[in-house]
C-alpha cells in the first residue's frame, strides 16, 4: 500500500510511537512522518506509507496551524507543563495587555529553538544534552507568524490560535510571550489543526485507522500543480530517469501520469520544454 495517512495523534504518544503502531497496522516498515509532534501535543500528523515516503521532504516545508493553551506566571525547563518548574512570578497584567502583546508577535520574527528539541548539534539531539543538564548555544532562525488570536480562558490561562511557517516552536513562542509580559509563561496544551493542505477534519485516530486501514493518494499533496499525461514512450523515458519530451514551461512543476492514470513523478520543465524528474513515485 502506498499513500498518506492523516493521523490525529493522541496525547502521550511520540511521533515515532505513531509510526510504530502504523507499521504493525499496515504490515510494512516503509513508513515515515513529517513534522514531529511532542508527546504532549495532539492533532494532524501526516504519515507516509510505502513509496509515498519519498514525499516526506516536501511536507517538511509546509506551513502549520495550531491551537495552544498557555499559563502565565510559570516557566519550566521544557517550556511546557511537562517540565520542571524553574520560575514563578506574580501576574499583574490584564487580559487586554496580554492580547496586545500577543498581537505584537504577528509577522516575521526571530526565534531561538529550545534545548528540549530534536535539533542536532555535532550529531547529538539537543534534548539529550538538556537531560544531562547541559546548555549549548543555538542558532536563532527566522520564522513567520501569519496570524495569531487569543482568548482568556480563566485567571492566568489563555488559548491562542496560530498559523505559522515551518520550524516554529509554539512552546518557545509562548515562552517569549511570557517574557515580554515580564511574568513568564509555559504551554499547557497543543493541538495541530493543519499541516500544509491537510486539515484536522481529515485526520483519523489510530483506532479508526486500525479498524479500516486506508491511505490518501500521494499525488493529493501536489494537487496545486498542473497535471500531464505521457504516452508509453514517455513513460519508458521517465522510468529510466531520462527527460521526457513535452511542451513544459521551464521551471514549472508538473504532476506526471501514465496513460493508465498511474502517478509517475513530480517533474520540472527544462529549457528545452522537456519534463525532468524532481521525484519519482512509480514502483521500481
Amino acid at each position: 500500500m502506498n499513500g498518506i495517512v492523516i493521523v490525529d495523534k493522541p496525547e502521550g504518544l511520540t511521533s515515532h510511537g505513531v509510526v510504530s503502531r502504523l507499521r504493525r497496522i499496515f504490515g510494512t516498515r516503509r513508513i515515515g512522518h513529517s513534522g514531529t509532534l511532542d508527546p504532549l501535543a495532539t492533532g494532524v500528523l501526516p504519515v507516509f506509507v510505502g513509496r509515498a515516503t519519498r514525499a516526506c521532504e516536501f511536507a517538511l516545508c509546509d506551513d502549520k496551524a495550531y491551537t495552544a493553551r498557555l499559563r502565565l506566571g510559570i516557566t519550566t525547563d521544557t517550556q511546557d507543563i511537562t517540565g520542571e518548574v524553574i520560575g514563578e512570578r506574580p501576574v499583574t497584567v490584564t487580559p487586554d495587555e496580554v492580547f496586545s502583546v500577543i498581537e505584537g508577535f504577528k509577522g516575521k520574527i526571530c526565534q531561538t529553538p529550545p534545548m528540549f528539541s530534536a535539533i542536532k548539534v555535532d550529531g547529538v539531539p539537543l534534548y539529550k544534552l538538556a537531560r544531562e543538564g547541559k546548555t549549548v548555544e543555538r542558532k536563532s532562525r527566522d520564522i513567520e507568524i501569519f496570524s495569531i488570536a487569543a482568548r482568556h480562558i480563566s485567571r492566568n490561562d489563555y488559548e491562542i490560535d496560530v498559523a505559522c511557517s515551518k520550524g516554529t516552536y509554539i512552546r518557545t513562542l509562548i515562552y517569549d510571550i511570557g517574557e515580554k509580559l515580564s511574568c513568564g509563561a509555559c504551554m499547557t496544551a497543543l493541538r495541530r489543526t493543519k499541516s500544509g493542505m491537510f486539515d484536522i477534519s481529515a485526520a483519523r485516530t489510530l483506532e479508526e485507522i486500525e479498524k479500516a486501514p486506508s491511505v490518501v493518494p500521494v499525488d493529493t499533496m501536489f494537487a496545486g500543480y498542473e497535471s500531464v499525461t505521457i504516452d508509453e514512450s514517455g513513460e519508458k523515458k521517465c522510468r529510466n530517469g531520462a527527460p521526457v519530451p513535452s511542451d513544459a514551461v521551464c521551471g514549472k512543476l508538473y504532476r506526471v501520469y501514465s496513460e493508465n492514470g498511474g502517478f509517475l513523478m513530480l517533474a520540472e520543465g527544462d529549457e528545452d520544454g522537456a519534463l525532468v524528474t524532481v521525484k519519482s513515485f512509480f514502483e521500481v
